[in-house]
């Protein structure tokens, strides 16, 4: 019986093993056909989702629709419609739990997307309300053709004059789809100044080239710039005429699309409230600390000035506002905005290198005067290559002062972007900011992570870099540097409160002024441009704090978990090498942590 006994649980043992290498072997199999399912689900939605906006399609590297310009009326609309909620039920069939977890993270990202699309068709609809919209739809079909050399030149004309003879067509639409009752006035007023910016278009990149082309691209681009030409003026006419003194929409959009926004945008953990009260308490932080500072300066400057130990916040204020003031006093002149920055960027990269902070690129960046028909918005902006256009240049876009600005507004603004700033700036933009961190995470293998991109982790990361470089050295016989990065950061912190202070609370432009100025030792330039801008977007300005909080917690979290084994350069490395996926999917993917769920 012994014998026996023995034998019997040797037989167990045997099945039990097979058992569990069965069972390991379907889920292995599972698995394996979970992820096969999701990938050809991606895979389609790549292939297909192009089509719904060719102009986006170019500016991805997807060059099948280079000669159509959008469809935006009702049926495409509609179209666009029933196309997400295909993929909106496809995803509901996906079991994420199968899946390995990159393909997790990209099937939330997706599902964030189609969700984050339905919304804006059918709940936002700034079709309906937004001729900026459509500016950037024609201005970008044009030029996102010629700004990079993804194809010979001629062939890429030719498209682009395809796209100017549709400029009528494209018009007609966009004017019967909006209701000029709900366009804001300062929607009206800034699509006004910038729709004449693709006339500059047709005049700086196209014309020049007609003669460097053969005769039958040449008479398609002439036949077409005839046609544009009076295509955009009427739309002037329109916009000036019909479209603005009918304005008359909020431009606040309230609290529960803010809400709805917000989550769908940003993608992150952090609620509204929740981003106020962290805004608020930085708010005062960063403030003292700009105070302390300041303190060291002004005392080694006046050595025999007195200050209280406790002193109140007039005299913080005064203090803090006086040694800007030395930082204001070096700045360059009205035309040289660009020739700075062209200067800076290469410092600020030979820095990187020298401490070792992060894998610096090889790809292309460029330094670039703002084209007219995207000014209006922001000061500066970095456009990457599309994820499928591989070894094209960046460009670090700067826009010049208006013209029309008198001397005082041109000072005004050159104190707020004096050198120390445009150092900042080149920073954030290029080095080692949004131009180092797209390029490296532009190698992560997912065309589909690459393809939806996240702001905050972007944005976030480039205020993340300006205080890395400071706090490695940048400048550091130049106490100011280090001031101006806080006043940088702190606008970050404030952009954040008045995004939702003005969409959701009403806070007045005095009271934006107030805190911008005041509080965060804007320029009146800067401001003024800060209040149009949060007028025309909504959870945008958020994006900075936001992602630079989750980046600063994820540091924070690893250098912990890491231990003796954390440095800058490995630690940078790896949180680029996952794409620009949210923050907190690159943090789950770093300490092993369950991946977080987008809501259904």
């Amino acid at each position: 019986m012994h014998y026996q006994a023995r034998h019997i649980m040797r037989i167990k043992s045997v099945l039990l093993i097979a058992i569990l290498s069965l069972l390991t072997a379907t889920t292995a199999f599972a698995e394996q056909k979970a992820d096969a399912d999701f990938e050809a689900l991606a895979a389609r939605y790549l292939d297909e989702m192009p089509s719904l906006s060719p102009v986006s399609a170019t500016s991805i590297g997807d060059h099948r629709y280079d000669d159509i310009l959008d469809q935006v009326n009702a049926s495409a609309r509609k179209k666009s419609k029933a196309f997400y909620r295909r993929y909106q039920r496809e995803l509901d069939h996906i079991d994420s739990d199968q899946l390995s977890r990159p393909n997790q993270v990209d099937a939330e990202l997706l599902r964030n997307e189609v969700q984050y699309n339905l919304w804006s068709i059918n709940k936002s609809q700034e079709w309906a309300w937004n001729p900026l919209y459509y500016n950037s739809l024609a201005g970008n079909g044009v030029y996102g053709l010629l700004a990079r050399d993804f194809a010979p030149l001629e062939e890429r004309l030719d498209n682009a004059a395809s796209r100017l003879e549709q400029y009528g067509r494209f018009f007609r639409q966009a004017r019967a789809s909006m209701d000029p009752s709900r366009v804001p006035k300062i929607n009206a007023e800034t699509a006004i100044k910038q729709n004449r910016g693709l006339l500059s278009i047709i005049d700086t990149m196209i014309t020049p080239e007609l003669a460097n082309v053969s005769p039958t691209v040449r008479a398609h681009l002439e036949k077409a710039i005839a046609e544009a030409k009076p295509a955009i003026e009427k739309h002037q006419a329109w916009l000036e005429n019909d479209l603005l003194p009918k304005a008359s929409g909020d431009f606040r959009i309230g609290a529960e699309l803010f809400d709805e926004k917000l989550a769908l945008a940003l993608n992150s953990s952090l609620t509204r409230k929740e981003i106020r009260q962290r805004a608020e308490d930085e708010y005062v932080r960063v403030r003292e600390e700009m105070y302390e500072l300041s303190k060291g300066i002004y005392k080694k400057r006046y050595p025999y000035t007195y200050l209280p130990d406790h002193p109140d916040e007039a005299l913080k204020q005064a203090i803090i506002r006086s040694t800007l003031e030395l930082a204001y006093e070096d700045r360059p002149e009205r035309g040289a905005i660009v020739a700075t920055a062209e200067k800076f960027l290469a410092q600020a990269t030979e820095f990187v290198k020298e401490k070792n902070i992060v894998a610096v690129p090889a790809e292309p960046v460029e330094i670039i005067v703002m084209p007219e028909f995207q000014r209006g918005v922001a000061v500066a902006y970095l456009s990457s290559p599309g994820p499928l256009d591989k070894g094209q240049k960046s460009f670090y876009s700067v826009a010049p002062l208006p013209e029309e600005w008198t001397d005082e507004q041109a000072k005004s603004f050159l104190r707020e972007y004096n050198n120390l700033s445009i150092q900042d700036l080149t920073i954030h933009e290029a080095m080692p900011g949004h131009y180092l961190q797209l390029a490296l995470s532009n190698r992560y293998p997912s065309t589909l992570r690459s393809v939806l991109r996240s702001g905050p982790f972007i944005e976030g990361w480039a205020v993340y870099a300006e205080r890395v470089m400071v706090d490695e050295g940048y400048l550091e016989d130049q106490p100011l540097m280090r001031l101006i990065m806080l006043k940088w950061y702190l606008r970050a912190v404030t952009n954040a409160i008045i995004d939702q202070a003005i969409h959701v609370d009403n806070m007045s432009e005095e009271d934006a002024m107030r805190l911008m100025i005041e509080g965060g030792f804007q320029e009146e330039r800067e401001a003024a441009g800060k209040w149009i801008r949060a007028q025309l977007s909504s959870t945008q300005l958020s994006t900075y704090f936001v992602g630079y909080q989750e980046h600063a917690d994820m540091r924070r979290a690893v250098e912990k978990s890491w231990g003796d084994d954390f440095t800058l350069r490995r630690y940078h490395d790896q949180a680029l090498s996952y794409g620009s996926p949210p923050v907190r999917y690159v943090r789950a993917l770093m300490l092993n942590e369950p991946i977080p769920r987008a809501p259904k």
